[in-house]
C-alpha cells in the first residue's frame, strides 16, 4: 500500500532543505526505509525500472566504464570498471571482470529505479539503484565521465517500468530477527573433523547449514589450529601492514544480495573519526570501526593446502568483511599473506595457532 502523495510531499520538502544529507540519512530521520525515500521520488528525477535481472547486467557490458557500490550498515566498497563476463544463474548470478567482480543472488533484488541528482556545476549524476523486499539497498551503479551515456539511456529506456506513480508498489517487510540459540560445545569434536575433511572453501556455507551453526559460534569452537580471536583492531593493522609493504589482497564486503570483492594491492589508508578508508584510484573502502566487535582469524582448508582470512563481525554477530590474500584457484595462498596474518595483534584469549600439518 502507497502512503499519501502529501507523505511524498514531504519527503521531497527533507530533501530540499537538506541538499547535502545522503538519501540513506535522510531516510532514516524520516523512517523510512532507503527504497520508500526514494521512490517518493518517482516523476521528479526518479524512474522505476523492472529488475530484470538478466537484462540489466548483460545491457551494463555495453556502457563502458562505471561505479559498482555495494554497502552494508559497517562498510563501503566501490569499484570503477567495466560489467563484462556476466555468469547467469538463478540462485546465484556472477560477474567476473577484471575489475568489478561480484556474487549475485537475483531473488532479493525486489525493487530498482533510474536517479537522476542535478549537479552544482550544471550536469546531471545518473545511477541504477536495487534494494531488498525490506527496503536496504542492495547495489548501486553509477555513471562516470568515460561512460558511454547514449548507451546508458539506451538500457535504462529499456527497463523503465510502466506504474511512474510515487511510492513502492509493494510495502516493505519488516527483517525477521533470528534468536541466535547457544551452541552445543559436545558438537566440537564433529564440527573439527568435518572442517578438516573440507577441500573446498565454498563448504564451509553447508557445513554451518548442516550443523545449524552461526558463524561465530563455529569459530569459537573450532580450535586455535583452526580460528583464533584478533584485537578489534586488527583490521586497522593489517591494511596499514598491507599497504606499506605492497602486498596484494582480496577484499570482500557484501549486502543481502550482492557480494563486491576487490583483488589487488591498497596504498592510500586514510583515517578519518571511526572511518577507516582506502582512497586508491582503483579502490574506494570506508569501514565504520567503531561498527567492530569481534575479528577473527580463519583457517580453511582447500585442494592446494588451506586458505586464511580475516573477519570482521558487528554488535549482532552479523559479518562486516572479510579479507584474503590474492590467490588464484587451485593454488596456495601466498605466503607473505599467511605471515601478515599469523603476526596480527591476537586477543587476550587467543593462543598461537599452530601451522597445519
Amino acid at each position: 500500500m502507497r502512503r499519501e502523495a502529501t507523505d511524498f510531499a514531504h519527503v521531497r520538502h527533507m530533501r530540499s532543505e537538506n541538499p547535502k544529507m545522503r538519501e540513506r540519512d535522510l531516510a532514516h530521520m524520516l523512517e523510512l526505509s532507503e527504497a520508500e525515500f526514494i521512490a517518493a521520488f518517482c516523476g521528479h528525477g526518479v524512474r522505476r525500472v523492472d529488475v530484470r535481472f538478466d537484462d540489466i547486467f548483460k545491457g551494463l557490458a555495453e556502457v563502458g566504464e562505471v561505479l559498482a557500490l555495494t554497502r552494508n550498515e559497517s562498510a563501503v566498497h566501490e569499484k570503477p570498471g567495466v560489467y563484462d563476463k556476466f555468469i547467469p544463474g538463478k540462485g546465484a548470478a556472477m560477474m567476473l571482470g577484471e575489475d568489478i567482480d561480484m556474487r549475485m543472488f537475483p531473488s532479493v533484488w525486489k525493487h530498482g529505479f533510474a536517479v537522476e541528482k542535478p549537479q552544482d556545476d550544471g550536469s546531471v549524476k545518473k545511477s541504477l539503484q536495487f534494494f531488498d523486499a525490506h527496503g536496504d539497498a542492495v547495489h548501486k551503479i553509477h555513471t562516470r565521465d568515460a561512460t558511454d551515456m547514449a548507451a546508458w539511456d539506451a538500457l535504462v529506456e529499456s527497463l523503465i517500468a510502466v506504474d511512474q506513480d510515487p511510492g513502492l508498489l509493494e510495502d516493505v517487510t519488516p527483517r525477521e530477527v533470528h534468536e541466535r540459540v547457544p551452541a552445543d560445545p559436545a558438537r566440537a569434536p564433529e564440527l573439527r573433523t568435518r572442517w578438516q575433511a573440507m577441500n573446498d572453501t565454498h563448504d564451509f556455507f553447508g557445513l554451518l547449514r548442516d550443523m545449524k551453526l552461526h558463524r561465530l559460534d563455529a569459530l569459537g569452537m573450532a580450535g586455535d589450529e583452526l580460528a583464533w580471536k584478533l584485537e578489534a583492531d586488527a583490521v586497522t593493522a593489517m591494511m596499514e601492514r598491507a599497504s606499506q609493504s605492497g602486498l596484494p589482497i582480496m577484499c570482500f564486503v557484501g549486502s543481502k544480495g550482492c557480494i563486491q570483492i576487490h583483488t589487488g594491492p591498497v596504498s592510500k589508508i586514510a583515517t578519518m573519526g571511526p572511518w577507516i578508508n582506502v582512497m586508491d584510484p582503483g579502490f574506494h573502502l570506508h569501514l565504520r570501526t567503531d561498527h567492530i566487535v569481534e575479528v577473527w582469524a580463519v583457517r580453511k582448508p582447500c585442494e592446494a593446502g588451506h586458505v586464511t582470512s580475516v573477519e570482521a563481525y558487528d554488535a549482532n554477530g552479523d559479518l562486516i568483511i572479510q579479507f584474503f590474500g590474492k590467490r588464484k584457484e587451485g593454488l596456495d595462498e601466498l605466503v607473505d599473506w599467511r605471515g601478515l596474518v599469523e603476526g596480527l595483534p591476537r586477543a587476550a584469549s587467543s593462543q598461537p595457532a599452530l601451522e597445519p600439518a
